[in-house]
């Protein structure tokens, strides 16, 4: 059995306001994953999931597209939390 994993990715380009977060819940809880999906003020959009390695992979893969009205231009993973609430959360 393999140990879960955190993964926090910074996400840019047309990426608020296209229903993102939602739909990154949506995959997230399809795939058994915890986390968030937070606005930054900058206009990216931060994930944050927990979960087996595969599993966030599958993820990290979907992020490279988003939803049908998003343009994403980049995914970029940066350092973790330590832990991560259980559930998925958007704000």
């Amino acid at each position: 059995m393999s140990k879960d994993e955190t993964r926090r990715w910074l996400i840019s380009g047309r990426v608020q306001g296209v229903y993102f977060r939602a739909s990154t819940r949506e995959q997230a809880t399809k795939l058994g994953l915890s986390g968030r999906a937070i606005n930054l003020p900058d206009g990216r959009v931060e994930v944050v999931a927990a979960g087996p390695a595969a599993a966030l992979d599958a993820l990290e893969e979907w992020l490279q597209a988003g939803p049908p009205a998003a343009r994403v231009d980049r995914v970029e993973q940066v350092s973790a939390p330590a832990s991560v609430a259980s559930g998925f959360m958007t704000g």
